[in-house]
């Protein structure tokens, strides 16, 4: 049992699986493109929504640092995707990178994680894309027919047909082909840019030094609801650190985390990409860098024009405009902020496909789903399937408190992918790499730690959550993944099972 539970897939078959015609992608991504890719999906609503928050709650002007901790913590995961997908350029990101170097169920576990991931984040930003959209109608004197607005805590029956609308146009235009949606997206993230830009500027000569003080908020004690209630942290250390001062700082970081997610996308992509050897580093980790400083700016202006006691929690860039009398720029940034949430969406949606795609292409999952358009060359059955849940899904649940669960799914994956990395140096030293991460096994065990610093600061809802759904994973794959699988049926090539070992 457990030699087929841990059996690797050859990194150089999994690049070999990429060339049979009926199951081959179109190579058509460049850096550029990922890395707008990148900013277009992780610039959303975090940074227009999550600056408030924490800086009422947790780190008050500090919160600057909140997202420097946060940027690092993702650096040190972004250095090892960066490994894996210029060695391993394959659709399927740390699915992929987990089959070939930790075995076939870890690899279902974190492809299956991959899956929940992708479609809450893209049924949460479509719901959210929904309330700026009627926010906007609104103050335009158009309102939605009862029922068909957003549910967000309603207690009637309804459904939100323009949230449902948007995934279901985003997935015919992923279904026409990736180069479509590269020109889209970076039409979308230029007027994106624009907006956070115009905060930056425009907001820095409103900034008052006074609103500053104190830069780090003293401690105070903590309230009912916050996120430090979770009983895991308070097992851990016997106690709940404060809502403010130095400790305010990194628990702000663990929830300005998800202004974050989404740069382990551009891994979903490598199979699409030019030269994936070059141009997957320069696409991570670009996008990463260039997302850090804008969110830090912003983040620093805006705690500048307004004292952060005071600050909006719905929308705190736009309403600080407001206090400082300038309302004007409060419609355009909720204009940007509608706009914006569309690329992240869409790359949302792009990721999880190509994850389905390729676990269906190695059997753990009916290969029908991995045949590509004859002519668009896209996955365009999962894109579909997955489409149309995705669509209902956000049209009939409000997902306030399922969203926490994109933020552990992400962290899990980044642990996985950073222990995957010491494995693969170990096991696979001949494999060709383009980028190396520096300091192995130091950069992926801060990787980890940091991750799972983060993932303690969650909930202890969320976990029970996450673990029922890997509950449900296990039980998939060992009624149909594990003898379904093309490595099971021998149709792959196959390396010994080794988990941490050289390769015998």
């Amino acid at each position: 049992m457990s030699s087929t539970l841990f059996r690797t897939k050859k990194v150089e078959q999994s690049i070999l699986d990429t060339e049979e015609p009926e199951h081959a992608l179109k190579k058509s991504l460049s850096a550029l493109d990922l890395t707008v890719f990148g900013v277009g999906v992780i610039i959303g609503t975090g940074i227009f929504v999550l600056t408030g928050t924490v800086a009422k709650d947790n780190a008050g002007p500090a919160t600057a640092l909140a997202f420097v901790a946060a940027g690092v913590a993702c650096a040190l995961a972004a250095l090892c995707y960066a490994e894996f997908a210029s060695t391993v350029p394959v659709a399927g990101s740390a699915y992929t990178f987990s089959y070939a170097s930790l075995g076939e169920l870890p690899a279902w576990i974190i492809g299956w994680d991959l899956v929940l991931e992708f479609a809450l984040g893209t049924a949460v930003v479509a719901v959210g894309w929904s309330g700026y959209i009627q926010s906007l109608m609104e103050n335009a004197g158009w309102t939605m027919p009862a029922g068909l607005g957003s549910r967000e805590g309603a207690d009637a029956f309804g459904f939100d047909i323009l949230a449902a609308v948007l995934v279901l146009v985003l997935t015919g235009i992923l279904v026409l082909g990736m180069k479509l949606s590269a020109r889209i997206t970076s039409l979308v993230v230029a007027i994106k840019v624009t907006v956070v830009l115009v905060v930056i500027i425009a907001g820095a000569f409103l900034v008052k030094g006074d609103n500053y003080d104190p830069f780090i908020p003293k401690e105070k004690p903590v309230e009912a609801g916050s996120s430090l209630d979770s009983p895991l942290i308070q097992l851990m250390f016997g106690w709940a650190p404060s809502n403010f001062g130095v400790m305010g700082i990194f628990t702000a970081a663990s929830v300005v985390f998800f202004a974050f997610i989404g740069f382990d996308v551009v891994a979903t992509a490598a199979e699409e990409t030019k030269n994936p050897q070059r141009d997957m580093p320069r696409g991570i980790l670009g996008s990463l860098l260039i997302c850090t400083t804008l969110y830090v700016l912003v983040s620093i202006v805006v705690t500048g024009m307004q004292h952060y006691s005071e600050l909006s929690v719905d929308a705190p860039l736009a309403d600080a405009f407001k206090a400082t009398g300038h309302p004007w720029f409060a419609g355009f940034i909720s204009f940007g902020a509608a706009v914006g949430l569309t690329t992240v969406c869409m790359i949302l949606l792009l990721g999880q496909t190509r994850v389905f795609f390729a676990m269906s292409r190695d059997g753990l999952l009916p290969r029908f789903f991995s045949h590509v358009h004859p002519r668009f060359k896209t996955p365009h059955r999962p894109t579909i399937l997955l489409g149309v849940i995705i669509a209902i899904l956000a049209g009939f649940t409000p997902l306030t408190e399922l969203a926490a669960l994109v933020n552990i799914g992400t962290l899990f994956a980044f642990v996985v992918v950073a222990i995957g990395v010491i494995i693969l140096r170990k096991s696979r030293p001949d494999l060709p790499r383009a980028f190396r991460t520096p300091w192995v096994p130091v950069i992926p065990i801060l990787s980890v730690c940091a991750s799972l610093w983060l993932m303690i600061n969650l909930p202890a809802e969320t976990w029970v959550r996450f673990a029922i759904w890997m509950a449900a994973g296990f039980l998939v794959y060992f009624l149909y993944g594990r003898t379904h699988s093309r490595l099971a049926r021998g149709e792959s090539g196959e390396e010994q099972p080794s988990v941490g070992g050289g390769t015998p």
